[in-house]
C-alpha cells in the first residue's frame, strides 16, 4: 500500500486521556459518598453557580417568551428534522413472534427506557443544536421522562437558546448543572429521585470519562472523545470547499482531529496552502481552538487509489466523514466505518451538526468500527419473551437436560428432568449421565 503523509499529527485523542481518568475518578467517589452536597460544592467551584439547579416552569415559560421569534423559528424547524428522522428510526423497530419448533413460541416487545439523561456542554460555546439532539430523540422513543442538563454559560445562567431548545424538544425537568457533576447528578438520580437509565450527549474530556466510568449503572450513547472530521477528496474536489470544511470542524476544540485523505497530492497541497489564511480570519475563541487542533492533530494522507483511501478512512474510522469525490455510490457502497456520512460537496458536516436530521452525537476515537451514533435505538430495549405447550418442553428439555450435562451443570438439568416426569408420567427418557464433582 503505496500512502504518503504530507502532514502528521504530533499527538493522539488519548493524549490527555490519563488527567481526565485522574479527575474524574475522584469527583465521582466524592459524589457518590456526599451526594448533592459535593455536588453543589462543584457546581460552586468550577462553575460559579450558586442558584438553583432546577428550572421552574415559570421560568421556562419566561425565558420562551424571551426568545426572539426568528430564533425560535430556527430552532423550532430544527428540532422537526431530528425529531421526524428519529422518528422513521423508530418505526424501523418491529415487535414479533416467530413459532421456532412446534409449541414453542418466541418474540421481541420494543419498549423505551424509563428515564434518559441528555446532557449538553456549555463551554466555549453556546451548544443548542446538543440540547435537541438528545432530548427530541428520546422524546421519539417514547421515554417516560427526559432529564436535560447544561451548565451556566460563561458566568451566567444556562443559555437562554439553550434553555428554549430542551423545553421545545421535550424535557420535562432541566437543571442547571454542567461537567461531570451533571453527569454524576443524572446516574445517581440526585435532587430529582430520578436514575437516569441512558446518559447521552457530548461533553469534554471529563464528560466523556464520566460517562465511560459510569457505563454499566447507567447506558450511555457512545464512548467520545474530541470531535473529529475526515475529508475524501479527489482531483474534482473543489479545495476552497475542502479547506472549509476542515476549519470548519477544527474550531470544536483543541484536540479535535481534522484529516484528509486524498488522491491528489496536488489539490492536498493547494487545501494545506489555504487553512492558516482561514483559521488565521476566524474570531479569537475559534482562531484559539482550530489553530492549535490543525497543528497538533491535523493530518494530510496521499494514496495511489481509490481503493486506499477507503482502506485508510476505515482504519481511521473518523466522527464525520464528507466525501469531495466522483461516484458517490462508490464510496457509498465501499466506505463501512464512520459515524455519520457526508456524500457530495453540497452535504457539509455543519449541517449534520445543527439541523439536516440525523443525530450529531457520534462515535470518536475510533468507536466507528463497531458502534453507530446516537439514534432513537439508545433510548429502546429490544426485550424477548417465549412460551411453550407441554409436547414441545419435552423436545426442549430433553436436549436441555442432556446438554446441561455434558456442560457439568446438574441443577440445570433437573429443571428440565422435573417437568419431564411431571408432564409424562412412567414415560423414559435418555437424559445423559448424571453430574458426578
Amino acid at each position: 500500500m503505496a500512502i504518503r503523509y504530507l502532514k502528521k499529527a504530533d499527538k493522539t485523542p488519548e493524549t490527555e486521556t490519563q488527567t481526565a481518568q485522574t479527575v474524574v475518578s475522584k469527583m465521582l467517589a466524592d459524589i457518590a459518598e456526599h451526594g448533592e452536597e459535593a455536588v453543589r460544592r462543584y457546581a460552586r467551584e468550577l462553575d460559579h453557580w450558586e442558584g438553583d439547579f432546577i428550572v421552574t416552569p415559570e421560568q421556562l415559560q419566561a425565558n420562551a417568551n424571551a426568545v426572539p421569534a426568528d430564533i425560535r423559528r430556527d430552532i423550532d424547524f430544527a428540532i422537526d428534522q431530528v425529531y421526524q428522522f428519529a422518528c422513521a428510526q423508530r418505526e424501523s423497530l418491529q415487535e414479533f413472534k416467530v413459532e421456532l419448533h412446534p409449541g414453542v413460541m418466541a418474540g421481541q416487545r420494543v419498549l423505551p427506557v424509563n428515564v434518559a439523561g441528555c446532557y449538553a456542554p456549555a463551554g466555549r460555546y453556546a451548544h443548542i443544536a446538543s440540547a435537541y439532539m438528545g432530548v427530541a430523540t428520546a422524546r421519539a422513543a417514547g421515554v417516560k421522562t427526559i432529564m436535560a442538563c447544561s451548565g451556566p454559560f460563561r458566568g451566567g445562567p444556562m443559555h437562554p437558546y439553550l434553555m428554549y431548545a430542551f423545553q421545545k424538544a421535550g424535557a420535562h425537568v432541566i437543571m442547571t448543572l454542567g461537567g461531570v457533576q451533571a453527569i454524576a447528578t443524572m446516574a445517581y438520580g440526585l435532587f430529582t429521585g430520578k436514575s437516569a437509565d441512558v446518559i447521552v450527549g457530548p461533553g469534554n474530556k471529563f464528560v466523556a470519562e464520566a460517562k465511560r466510568s459510569l457505563f454499566g449503572k447507567v447506558g450511555i450513547d457512545v464512548f467520545a472523545g474530541p470531535s473529529e472530521v475526515a475529508v475524501i477528496a479527489d482531483d474534482s474536489a473543489d479545495a476552497a470547499m475542502v479547506a472549509s470544511d476542515l476549519v470548519g470542524q477544527a474550531e470544536h476544540g483543541h484536540e479535535s482531529p481534522a484529516w484528509l485523505f486524498t488522491t491528489s497530492e496536488t489539490l492536498a497541497r493547494d487545501v494545506m496552502n489555504r487553512i492558516p489564511a482561514l483559521i488565521a480570519d476566524l474570531p479569537p475563541t475559534a482562531r484559539d481552538a482550530a489553530g492549535a487542533a490543525w497543528r497538533d492533530y491535523g493530518e494530510v494522507i496521499v494514496c495511489d487509489s481509490r481503493e486506499e483511501v477507503v482502506e485508510i478512512s476505515d482504519r481511521y474510522a473518523s466522527e464525520h466523514l464528507e466525501v469531495h469525490a466522483q461516484d458517490l455510490d462508490w464510496w457509498l457502497q465501499h466506505l463501512t466505518c464512520y459515524g455519520s456520512l457526508f456524500l457530495g460537496e453540497e452535504t457539509t458536516v455543519a449541517y449534520g451538526d445543527k439541523c439536516s436530521g440525523p443525530n450529531h452525537v457520534l462515535p470518536t476515537k475510533g468507536a466507528a468500527r463497531y458502534s453507530g451514533g446516537l439514534s432513537v435505538h439508545k433510548f429502546m430495549k429490544t426485550l424477548t419473551w417465549q412460551q411453550m405447550n407441554r409436547a414441545a418442553a419435552r423436545d426442549i428439555g430433553l436436549v436441555t437436560a442432556r446438554i446441561s450435562r455434558i456442560e457439568g451443570m446438574e441443577a440445570h438439568a433437573r429443571t428440565a428432568d422435573d417437568r419431564l416426569r411431571k408432564y409424562f408420567p412412567g414415560e423414559a427418557f435418555e437424559l445423559g449421565e448424571p453430574v458426578k464433582v
